[in-house]
């Protein structure tokens, strides 16, 4: 039987809440609020948290903190959560990312990840005067970076000799901390395309979808499943979702109408040319957001599409189902994220564990409504 779903919340480091709306997000970006929310997050059940990388004020995002010092501030502030810093290869050397990495994960008892992000905002590469590479390029620079990662992470007086990375007898001390399930700190990854997927199954051991509904992702859990058994390895699987959850599935529908209806249109149109232009510039079309609605890019990692909207009842039920389809980790995004942090712990999780047991039991889940 499958592990018990675990959850991880996007950190909102980054200004603008998690959708692209006016309308009111109860949820603030400075490290006091994040502070409580880190704690409160892992007293409610989430084993993770993501920090977000953005380096250039756009699309709503006004102000940033940096992801890996923002992370380690989360992991010194918190005492089981996880914390995975989202970096960019091409702007950071992998072996002097490994460093930090490490000595973030010895002041944190083991508790640092890192995912790595291959790029989609060409702004952010051009002001800071590095090349911007076409989109299958940019995956083959972060598949070496991840094994520049691990080999660091890994040996001693370590030899790599690529097209992006070199290291000449590096020799990383102390190496990160290990367990039974975790050799080095864990890797994430994003991305949609072929070549993501492909990667995914070389290197990483977690794959991040953008929001999907079930056949979506069983389509990517197969694919990726499929590319790792290949090497001999397993990658988990995480899917996005953005969660509102409330006492009836007529005020969480009311919420999401507000939303969309409340929508920030320059700021969603130009978050939209930049990333359809990255999702859709793969050989066969295959990309993050390359199909992606208006709507859709108002929770700009298409979280409305999983559907996690409506009763506690109806968001557990349909979690569990994405469990069965083979979703390892559910990352969520929160309007007002102190309140609704604490509502899904208190209303929403005991029910998903519930049903988890019932499943794990033979007793079945009754497959959740379509809307």
């Amino acid at each position: 039987m499958p592990d018990p779903l675990q959850f991880a919340y996007w950190v909102p480091n980054v200004s603008g809440g998690l959708v692209v709306s006016d309308i009111e997000q109860r949820t603030d970006w400075s490290y006091e609020y994040n502070r409580h929310l880190a704690v409160l997050a892992e007293n409610n059940g989430f084993s993770y948290a993501l920090s977000q990388v953005r380096y250039l004020a756009s699309y709503g995002a006004a102000y940033q903190h940096e992801s890996t010092s923002f992370s380690l501030a989360l992991l010194l502030a918190t005492e089981r959560l996880r914390v995975i810093a989202a970096v960019h290869p091409g702007l950071w050397h992998p072996a002097v990312l490994a460093k930090l990495i490490a000595t973030a994960d010895h002041l944190s008892g083991g508790r640092a990840a890192v995912n790595v992000v291959s790029g989609w905002f060409k702004g952010e590469f051009t002001a800071l005067g590095e090349p911007w590479l076409e989109h299958d390029e940019r995956y083959r620079r972060a598949e070496e970076f991840i094994r520049v990662l691990r080999a660091s992470w890994t040996t001693d007086d370590t030899q790599f000799a690529g097209d992006f990375y070199r290291l000449r007898g590096f020799d990383l001390k102390p190496k990160p901390l290990t367990g039974p399930d975790r050799p080095h700190p864990e890797i994430f990854q994003g991305g949609n395309s072929t070549a993501a997927r492909a990667m995914a199954g070389r290197v990483s051991d977690w794959y991040f979808s953008n929001g999907k509904d079930f056949d979506g992702v069983s389509e990517q859990v197969a694919e990726v499943g499929a590319a790792a058994r290949e090497h001999g390895r397993r990658v988990r699987f995480g899917l996005n979702g953005f969660l509102i959850a409330r006492d009836t599935e007529a005020e969480a529908r009311e919420t999401l109408r507000e939303i969309v209806a409340k929508a920030n249109p320059d700021a969603v149109r130009g978050f939209r040319d930049a990333v359809q232009q990255a999702g859709s510039s793969t050989a066969d079309g295959k990309g993050m957001w390359a199909d992606s609605s208006f709507e859709d890019l108002v929770q700009y990692n298409d979280g409305f599409r999983s559907k996690l909207i409506g009763t506690p009842e109806q968001i557990a039920t349909r979690l569990v189902a994405y469990r069965a389809r083979g979703v390892d980790l559910a990352l969520l995004g929160f309007l007002h994220y102190h309140e609704e942090v604490e509502y899904f712990g208190t209303h929403v999780l005991p029910i998903v564990r519930a049903l988890e047991a019932d499943a794990d039991r033979g007793a079945g889940v009754p497959e959740p409504a379509t809307h």
